[in-house]
Order: C-alpha cells, then structure tokens, then sequence
C-alpha cells in the first residue's frame, strides 16, 4: 500500500519544538508498521517521521535511499522559485556550509539582511531537501520570509527564476555576512597605476565590507572600461559580479523593405530591401539601409512608420528592437543633412482641397514644399517621349525611373517657381495651416515664418486643389511597400548559437544608450561614451544567465533560440583577462534553469547532476548517510515541481535552458 503521511500545523522554522506533536509522533510510531516507497527506495515510515530540526535520520532497513531527490510542492505559481531553490540546494559547498553550523556566522545587526530569518528558513529547507527518504516539501515558511525581504514575490503571481535567484543570493549574503561594522572605503584616483594593482584594491575594499559564504563561492570581479568619444578620457572601473547576464545573438536573418525619401529634390522615392537579425536592434536597420542606398557621408537616415497615410511615430531609438516591426507595417527613410546640432524638422500633410478661398502669395514654407515634390511632377506629353531620357536608378531590387521637374510644361513650370507675390494665381493651388496649436492656423504668405525657431518637428496641414493633384504623381506616396510580404508554407530551420558567441556578445564595446549618458571629468560634460566590460576575476561557481526575455516600450518577447552549452568542459581562458591567478578557469555543469512556454504563460523545471562521490566528500553530515552504492552513482535528474525523474545527460540541452550553473574544476594536467 502507498502511503503519503503530511503531518499538518508543523512548525517549519529551525530550533524550535512543538510538544504538542510529541504524542501523534508516537501514535503514529506505533500503528505503522508498513514501508513507503520514495523516489524509487524503500524505508521505513518511522524513519523520516521526526522532528524537522533533527538532520541525522536512520536510513531504516528498507534498502538504500538515494539522498537530494525530494521534490518542493508548488503552492501555486511558485515553479520559478523550486527550479531555482532545486539548483542551489544541490550546489555541492552550499550544501557542506548549510549542513553544518552555519548559524554562528548569522549577521543579527546587518540592517540590510533580515536579522538571520532568511538564512535559517533557507538551512531548514535545504536540510528536508536532503533528508533521507524525505516526502516531497511545502517551502510555506521559506517563502513568507522570502517576501519580507522581497515584497515583490508575495503572493501567487509567475516571476522569473533568474530574478527570485538574484534576490535570494543577495539576502542570504547580507544575512551571513561575517562584516558587523562596515568600513567606510573611499575610492581613489587609479589613473596610471598598473591594472592588477587597481583591480586587487578595489577586490579588497569589497571583501572588506562583504564577506560571506554566497561571496566566497558565487561572487567575481569585471572590468568597465569607459572612453569619451570627444577627449578619449579613458576611465576604468572594477566591479563585483554575481552571475552573467549574456545576451543570445541572433543567428536568424529576416528581409525588411523600407522606401527612402529624398529632402533636397533630387531623386524619386525608391524601395530598399535589406537583410538583418530577426531579433535585432533598430541600429541594425539603419546601417543595412545606409549601405544598401549608398547614404553620402554628410547624410543621415531618420526612419518613420507611416500609418493612413500619416507618420505615426518615428523610430529614433536605435536600441529598440526590431520585433516592433510587423511584416505589414509600412516604412520610410528620410535622407537628411548630418548637422552637428540637430536640425528643425518640418512634416507636410496632404489633403484636397474642397473650396478655395482668397490668400496672398509666397513663404519660405512654400517654396520647402515644392522643391520636395520637385521629383513627383507628372511628365508632359506621351511616356514614348520621354522613354529614352528617363534615368534609371539600380539599387539591387527594383529600378526606379528619375523623372525630373525637367518634362513639366512651361506654364506649370511658371507656376511652381514664381516667387510668391510675382504670381497671383498661385493662391489657386495649395493652403499651408500650421497644427502646433489647438487649431490650425492659416500661414499667411506675405508673413516671414522663421524654421529654425522651433525645437521639435513643425507640422504643416497642406490643402491641394484639384488641379495640383492632376500634376503630380501622388501615388507613389499612397501605395507605400510593406516591410515584408508573407510567404505562405515557409519553414525555417531551429536557430542555433554557441555559449561562447554569447560571451562574446555581452563582452563586445558598445556605446551607451541616451538614457545612460556619462559625465566625462575632464570635458565636465555628460556624452554619450563607449563601455566595453571584460572578466577579471571568476568565481568558483558560475552562475550564467541567458536573456530570453526582452522588453521595450511596446513590445516584449522570448528568444527560444537553442544555445549549445559546454556541459564537461566550459574553457572561460581565452575570456578571463587577469592572468596572474593560479586558479582554474575550467568549469563542468552541474544545474540548469529551464523555462518552457512564452511570455504569457510558462513552467519551470530543473535539471540536477548529482555526483555523490566527487561533490559531497567533504561533508560530515552526508559521510554518515551515503552508502558505497551511492558514492559511484551519477546521474542527470529532473526536478518538476514535487516529482522527481532520472534524465539521459543526452537530453538536458534544450531551447529551455534559461539559468546555467557552473562549478570550477581544476586543470588537467
């Protein structure tokens, strides 16, 4: 008969004793006489029937049991936290240090720790976790003293698994950290010191007020190196890590058409089609459309969606991500003058004009107007006779004939340049309305109207008449490309990417973002530099963490690209700058993260390598409960929840894979 005991109203937290529960103990001590099967042994139910404080179990007579496979119950929406709780748990020095007498080294006075409450909800836990034979746990009290320290994880909503893991790690370290009073440490100026010096100097004044078993294990160093792009001061940081946030490069191409525009009148409005990433940047767009409409070295592109006929927003974020962009969304490119301070903007909207009304002649506004739809002038005459004068623009894609104000006839010609007063009937033929107001505002044309002295894009609503419309090809401006059409029954292939591509990817110089200006001490100004990170120091536990998830301000997705991670053999060498350390820089997998489903709705799991032998010979406490069978076994598992699974090794490198762990191991020799 199988047979689940849970014991209700138990108190979960460490050292405490409930003599209320000593009597049941016993009644249940004495009319159980049977073997409960767990995790594949059997053991008898008396045997792990004791109090939760108590670590040293018997391991009854019912064969062996393997030890660490107790699975954690989901108390609703908490996979994140038991995936993550399940890796760390079976990190070989965590759980030496928290089997032992780890509450000497609690911090009661840390006033950012938790007066210890954490460290020992998480001890108690972790000792369940490896109790022989244990049943599956509740994490209840764990998680109530989880959220005192990080209200944001009360409750039951989804969180990620790689943030509840940075939490934890943080409040476990406050909570043990061996620094009662700490050191006010002033940084001082490294300019021309040796890199080694600085670097050791700034590990030290961290040590000195961070010391603590999570700091040991998990914490290493990088390298921040800033440079100014306008005096080239180069300043050089050196911070603590807790884990690589690696981004995961796109391997999957997609083609994106954009129609680019002139705004001097010179050229007709031409399609581009150009390859980039399918989970790229925005800065990506516009390099491949620099390239492919050979942009002149005194121009830049501003792109914009145009959406009824109107643009809707304009894409100047060059860190956004593609994905904003539908494959039916409808894209122009403006080709404008690369000033050094940015110019005054002016959009034109168009609209016939029902009625006429009396204006007067001639602006600055009008003239801008109609030298950029120089290029949309209808030819005169027959297409035979201007078919061999046409020029042809080839940009790789499409040919697009160049037909200039050149073909108009003499009177409109008249009519498009005279200036404005020389000709009356010019009134006949376009009204200019500004719309910076609450209502439009007629432009008068005798009136001098001054571009420049407007800071943002000045909006002009523009009527035509009927007449103007019959001379200008406006079509080319209402039938507009999409960025993709779709292709029906298209399959791509998986998209694949190696863990050293993301390496280096995440250590690759990129400039800051306009949000992250840098104040440079020498120009006394903020601009907007370059930073390059690089590994100075790892640490004995590496803990990657592979960013899936993104976000912007309209959209937010998840990556499923598989990356192919090293699982004996992770070779950090080539990647680890500080060559003065006698440690390795080898690494082997021993836990995985995964996270299956979108962004809407997902479930995380673990997979656990548990080498008995090799990983906990050091700890007292597990010598006396493993057997001689149990010092040769290992092997992959998977932890879902409350049930626990063996897993071929051949199977733990999936698209899944979210947070990696790593332990160092020692070169060969």
């Amino acid at each position: 008969v199988f047979l689940q005991l849970q014991v209700h109203g138990f108190s979960d937290s460490v050292g405490e004793t409930n003599d209320e529960m000593a009597e049941p103990y016993k009644i249940i001590d004495s009319i159980c006489n049977g073997s409960v099967k767990i995790n594949g042994s059997n053991d008898n139910l008396n045997s792990y029937i004791t109090s939760s404080n108590s670590v040293r179990r018997g391991s009854g007579n019912g064969g062996v049991c393997l030890l660490g496979l107790t699975g954690l119950r989901n108390l609703g929406n908490t996979c994140f936290m038991n995936s993550a709780i399940q890796c760390l748990a079976h990190t070989p020095e965590i759980v030496d240090y928290f089997l032992g007498d780890y509450q000497k080294e609690i911090n009661y006075e840390n006033p950012l720790g938790l007066n210890g409450e954490l460290a020992l909800a998480f001890g108690d836990l972790l000792r369940k976790l490896w109790a022989p034979g244990g049943i599956p746990v509740a994490p209840r009290m764990f998680k109530l003293k989880l959220a005192n320290f990080a209200p944001q994880f009360s409750g039951y909503n989804q969180h990620d698994s790689q943030e509840f893991l940075a939490f934890l790690l943080d409040g476990l370290h406050e909570d043990l950290n061996r620094v009662k009073c700490k050191p006010y440490l002033e940084a001082k100026d490294a300019e021309g010191q040796p890199e080694e010096e600085v670097a050791e100097e700034y590990w030290r004044n961290h040590r000195a007020r961070n010391d603590s078993i999570i700091v040991d294990l998990c914490q290493g160093q990088y390298r921040s190196m800033l440079v100014c792009p306008v005096c080239n001061k180069v300043s050089v940081t050196f911070d603590p890590l807790m884990y690589l946030s690696l981004p995961i490069p796109s391997t999957t191409m997609r083609t994106m058409t954009v129609t680019v525009l002139s705004t001097d009148g010179s050229t007709m409005p031409a399609p581009f089609t150009v390859t980039v990433p399918k989970y790229g940047r925005f800065q990506d767009l516009i390099d491949a459309l620099s390239t492919k409409c050979f942009l002149r070295n005194h121009e830049k592109l501003l792109v914009a969606e145009i959406y009824r006929s109107k643009i809707f927003r304009v894409l100047d974020e060059p860190s956004d991500l593609l994905g904003l962009i539908r494959d039916e969304d409808k894209l122009v490119a403006y080709r404008l003058p690369k000033d050094s301070e940015t110019p005054s903007l002016v959009l034109f909207m168009h609209e016939r004009k029902e009625e006429l009304s009396d204006l007067t002649n001639g602006s600055d506004i009008r003239k801008l107007f109609l030298k950029l739809l120089d290029p949309f002038l209808m030819p005169v005459g027959d297409d035979s006779d201007f078919s061999d004068e046409a020029g042809k623009i080839d940009n790789g894609d499409s040919i697009v004939e160049d037909v200039t104000s050149s073909r108009v006839s003499d009177n409109d010609a008249v009519s498009d340049s005279s200036e404005a007063g020389d000709e009356p009937h010019l009134s006949d033929d376009f009204q200019f309305y500004r719309l910076d107001s609450i209502r439009p505002t007629e432009i008068k044309m005798n009136e001098p109207l001054s571009i420049s002295d407007f800071a943002k894009p000045l909006t002009i609503h523009v009527q035509w008449a009927e007449k103007m419309i019959e001379k200008y090809d406006t079509c080319l401006l209402s039938s507009l490309m999409e960025v993709c059409k779709p292709q029906l029954f298209t399959r791509m292939p998986p998209e694949s990417v190696s863990l050293y591509k993301c390496l280096e990817a995440f250590l690759k110089e990129e400039p800051l973002g306009p949000e992250d200006m840098w104040y440079c001490p020498r120009c006394k100004k903020h601009w907007q530099a370059s930073k390059k990170l690089d590994l100075w120091r790892s640490p004995d536990i590496l803990v990657i963490h592979l960013k899936r998830f993104s976000f912007s301000r309209y959209f937010k997705s998840k990556l499923d690209t598989y990356v192919d991670f090293p699982i004996d053999d992770l070779d950090l060498s080539n990647y680890v700058c500080c060559k003065n350390s006698q440690l390795s820089n080898r690494y082997v997998l021993y836990a995985i993260s995964n996270h299956y489903g979108g962004m809407g709705g997902g479930h995380y799991t673990a997979f656990v390598d548990i080498d008995y032998h090799s990983a906990f010979k050091q700890c007292e406490y597990l010598k006396t409960q493993i057997t001689s069978v149990q010092l040769g076994h290992k092997r992959w598992f998977e932890f879902d929840d409350d049930r626990v699974y063996p897993v071929s090794e051949d199977n733990i490198k999936t698209s899944a894979a979210y947070v990696l762990f790593y332990k160092r191991v020692s070169d060969v020799k």
